[in-house]
């Protein structure tokens, strides 16, 4: 498990400066226009509702709230909804009846809780999004994440920058994957990439050999290992016989791993792949010279950042948001605030994950 006794001191840290008053203003305006409430009583319980265990950072973001509001001072309700969407809604409902002041949602299908989060606002509740946008309601009220757009962004460049060190000149040979598609993300980090790849591809730098270039065609059921395996599967043997694979957009590490299994299994060459989520087999596997890259999105910085919303709600401050605009959810923009992607490969691995006692022994 990650060391993140430093982001519990700076959420303390962040707290007492919150908590008198440092820096914000009083009564946050919402983006309908309205004012927020007023604080809310020390001690309180806050709700967070999380999604399928699919990847290590979800893990991580587990054990980091209920630590991270312990310490500063809430009664944390964190649940996992390990058995799909209808476990998430009726976690929210109970948590709602339990009197929690804001939820904190890492949705397993950003569009299907809108029954939950109206009554939410029914009963004065402050929704937050997390990691992923909460979509076709008009009842969330902020998002904290990485910009995903630009992970998508790195991912493409990553995968240009990996295939022209490998063999310099072009064209090259790519596949394209896509997370699942009621990951409302999902759709975000692949027109990152495409907003990179697809210009090569019209000019005919990239050739997508199968032809399956759309969202819809690349998509990824569930997050799982296993769907992407199988795809690969198909995609090698209906299409490479005879034809070399340069590169592979991977939308996170799992399924770069399982891409790169299946690359393994048929005895091809191993192509550039891209990744997301420093998941600890990946790292590895980039240090190993396997995976090309993986995205750094710190999940201590972001339950920190979450938890200092938290706080200036209790405190009845301004929120800070660095992206009012950007984020249509399809009724209503929600005011964000974003943190940076990093992207890392084995040659700045190391500077990286410098402060993460897991990650940094791997990249000796």
């Amino acid at each position: 498990m990650r060391n993140f006794a430093k982001s519990l001191a700076a959420i303390a840290a962040v707290s007492a400066l919150t908590l008198t008053g440092c820096g914000r203003e009083e009564a946050a305006p919402s983006a309908d226009g309205e004012t927020a409430a007023a604080g809310f009583e020390a001690g309180s319980a806050i709700g967070v509702a999380l999604p399928q265990k699919t990847s290590e950072n979800w893990v991580l973001a587990e054990e980091l709230f209920n630590e991270g509001l312990t310490e500063a001072g809430y009664d944390p309700d964190v649940q996992f909804a390990n058995g799909g969407v209808s476990e998430q809604q009726n976690q929210i409902s109970s948590m709602i009846t339990n009197g929690v002041k804001v939820l904190v949602v890492g949705a397993i299908d950003g569009a299907q809780l809108g029954t939950q989060l109206q009554q939410a606002k029914d009963a004065g509740i402050t929704v937050i999004a997390y990691d992923r946008l909460l979509t076709n309601t008009e009842n969330v009220d902020y998002y904290v994440a990485y910009d995903n757009f630009q992970v998508g962004e790195l991912q493409g460049q990553a995968l240009l920058d990996g295939m022209k060190a490998a063999k310099p000149e072009g064209p090259y040979n790519i596949e394209l994957f896509a997370g699942s598609p009621d990951d409302a993300n999902a759709k975000v980090f692949f027109d990152g990439a495409m907003s990179v790849l697809q210009p090569e591809i019209d000019n005919g730098n990239l050739v997508v050999v199968s032809g399956q270039e759309t969202f819809d065609q690349v998509v990824t059921q569930g997050w799982k290992a296993e769907n992407a395996q199988k795809r690969m599967d198909n995609l090698l043997s209906g299409s490479y016989s005879s034809e070399e694979l340069d590169g592979v957009l991977s939308p996170n590490d799992t399924l770069a791993r399982a891409i790169l299994t299946s690359v393994d299994g048929a005895g091809k060459p191993i192509p550039v792949v891209t990744g997301q989520d420093s998941e600890v087999e990946s790292v590895k596997s980039i240090m190993d010279d396997k995976q090309y890259s993986t995205i750094n999105k710190d999940t201590r910085a972001l339950v920190e950042h979450a938890i200092v919303m938290v706080n200036d709600l209790q405190a009845g401050k301004e929120l800070e948001i660095n992206d009012p605009d950007s984020y249509d959810n399809g009724v209503k923009t929600v005011p964000a605030y974003l943190l940076e992607p990093q992207i890392v490969t084995k040659e700045n691995a190391a500077e990286a994950y410098a402060d993460d006692e897991t990650l940094a022994p791997l990249t000796q």
